[in-house]
């Protein structure tokens, strides 16, 4: 089992940064990788960006070069907003992927989510 908590989030004029942070407890150790989504309002929940634990990340097109993600060693992950649009503005979801073998039981583990709010 893994427990995760977003903070971070807030309200911000477009062009703005902000770094969202997503603490990790429990069988941490079983984190494969980590990975951020955001729902913007009346949309679906979409992927952001991901980072596993050799430090490999990816990210989508609409974030490519504004959004940095990081891991430290502790299975925390972080993701650095620069330039924020008001298109950027949903409720940000941390998730962990647990690897299957040994204790770990492969499975995915969801935050409750931080508010991000971009006014234009």
């Amino acid at each position: 089992q893994v427990t995760l908590q977003e903070s971070g989030g807030g309200s911000l004029q477009s062009g703005g940064s902000l770094r969202l942070s997503c603490a990790s407890s429990g069988y941490t150790y079983c984190i494969s990788d980590m990975s951020w989504y955001r729902q913007a309002p009346g949309k679906e929940r979409e992927f952001v960006s991901v980072i596993d634990e050799d430090g490999k990340t990816g990210y989508a097109d609409s974030v490519k070069g504004r959004f940095t993600i990081s891991l430290d060693n502790a299975k925390n992950t972080y993701l650095q907003m620069n330039s924020l649009k008001d298109v950027d503005t949903a409720v940000y979801y941390c998730k962990a992927t647990t690897r299957r073998g040994g204790r770990c039981f492969g499975n995915e583990f969801w935050g409750q989510g931080t508010r991000v709010t971009v006014a234009s």
